[in-house]
């Protein structure tokens, strides 16, 4: 006979509260890091678009093939969850990250965008194998009725990384030397030295991330995380499938279009500030005001930390994706300062919908939340296709109105917050 699967086993992760509470700590560390790499992207488009000059749909390709990596490395990443654990996995992932970051050194100095995009691959396959572990395991780390609050409050720290990359990436990375008309004075070998030069203002940051990541590694490894049975696989469990669970499979599409939407909107901010009808500023200056949308996330997720221990995650979740949608709309309809503010508030609302989709995504999977995971990470790949859609949709009629791509997927996120996250608990044989 089939016996439902309960929550019981997700709420009774091995050792003490306090033991839990340092983990989880330590666990966060690795969210405030991704979320800094992972932004530093937004202000490699524009980087890498003016010196190598590309349009919108090639500059989107940075985009592309990062989160190309997640549909390629989730579920290798969600099988090394079931054969090592949680914790070599979150190991793993640094120490690849570290790899593609210093990777970044001798693409920039044969300023090679081909082989920039290659580095990107490989620093997704790292990110890939710590979101699968470390989502997974702090939304199980602890009751299961708090586990959307706790995975906010761990975002909040990854939001957190991606307020503070576009501004030391824009001191860093953008320079004010950077000259389109370069590209068509300059030819030959002139040329190919003009793009090193600029190329090269990549290597000290990465260089340092690198670093920090290997010492991170390090930390991580002799750190003793308290283990999960009751969310670890052994072997198969017959007759059950996550395709079984419309929540789950519902919730993939989900994250395909949030983080698509989000990806696209903080991917040509930089651009569409920079615009004589909307911003009319610099790219150096219309980074920082990245940083505004990325750090509306962060505020948005200690708020959304409070408030879904008081409320239902479906409704903050559909609540917040009418607010996002509207604010898309309004951006698109309007000019100047107007279209600017708007288009970052959304980040104050995109803040709860990756910890709030992915909860109700893996709810009551039990052994089976590895695997689930593994399948929304994979679903991170919106991030690659939304963006280039995108950029070919500005290509074409414009950035300004190109926005309405991130809205309509706001409008998928509403139905799923109000009817497609309905959970449909593992069954496993008496």
């Amino acid at each position: 006979m089939a016996i439902p699967t309960t929550n019981t086993p997700l709420a009774a992760p091995s050792g003490s509260v306090s033991s839990n509470r340092a983990a989880l700590t330590v666990v966060t560390t690795l969210f405030f890091v991704w979320g800094f790499v992972t932004a530093l992207n937004d202000v490699l488009v524009p980087h890498f678009k003016a010196i190598f000059g590309l349009k919108y749909a090639g500059a989107s390709l940075i985009q592309t093939f990062f989160f190309a990596g997640y549909f390629i490395f989730s579920i290798p990443a969600a099988k090394l969850i079931d054969k090592a654990g949680y914790k070599k996995t979150m190991v793993v992932g640094v120490i690849v990250m570290a790899g593609a970051a210093l990777l970044f050194i001798p693409c920039a100095s044969v300023a090679s965008y081909p082989l920039f995009l290659a580095a990107l691959v490989v620093l997704a396959c790292g990110i890939t194998a710590l979101q699968v572990a470390a989502n997974a395991y702090v939304a199980v780390l602890g009751p299961p009725e708090t586990s959307s609050s706790r995975l906010n409050l761990a975002q909040a720290f990854n939001s957190l990384g991606t307020t503070i990359a576009p501004w030391l990436g824009a001191a860093f990375i953008l320079s004010a030397h950077e000259n389109p008309d370069a590209l068509t004075s300059l030819s030959g070998a002139a040329l190919k030295a003009y793009q090193i030069q600029e190329a090269s203002s990549v290597k000290i940051p990465y260089l340092l991330i690198g670093v920090i990541l290997i010492l991170l590694a390090i930390s991580i490894a002799m750190f003793k995380l308290p283990p999960l049975p009751g969310a670890e696989r052994k072997g198969k469990i017959p007759g059950e499938s996550i395709w079984k669970h419309p929540q789950l499979v519902l919730g993939a599409v989900g994250i395909f279009v949030y983080v698509g939407a989000e990806v696209s909107i903080g991917s040509y901010l930089i651009n569409y500030f920079s615009q004589a009808n909307i911003g009319n500023i610099s790219e150096i200056a219309a980074a920082k005001y990245v940083s505004l949308y990325w750090g509306g996330a962060m505020v948005g997720r200690f708020i959304g930390s409070a408030l879904l221990q008081k409320f239902r995650t479906g409704t903050i979740l559909g609540l917040a994706a009418i607010a996002s949608c509207l604010l898309v709309t309004t951006s698109i309809l309007t000019l100047g300062h107007m279209a600017m503010y708007s288009i970052i508030l959304v980040g104050l609302f995109n803040s709860v919908m990756f910890p709030s989709i992915f909860t109700m995504g893996i709810a009551e999977l039990g052994p089976l939340t590895g695997d689930g995971s593994g399948l929304l990470v994979m679903a991170i790949v919106g991030g690659a296709l939304i963006p280039l859609a995108q950029g070919r949709l500005a290509d074409m009629i414009g950035l300004h109105h190109a926005f309405i791509l991130p809205a309509v997927c706001y409008l998928y996120i509403i139905h799923y917050a109000f009817r497609g996250s309905r959970p449909v608990p593992v069954t496993q044989a008496a």
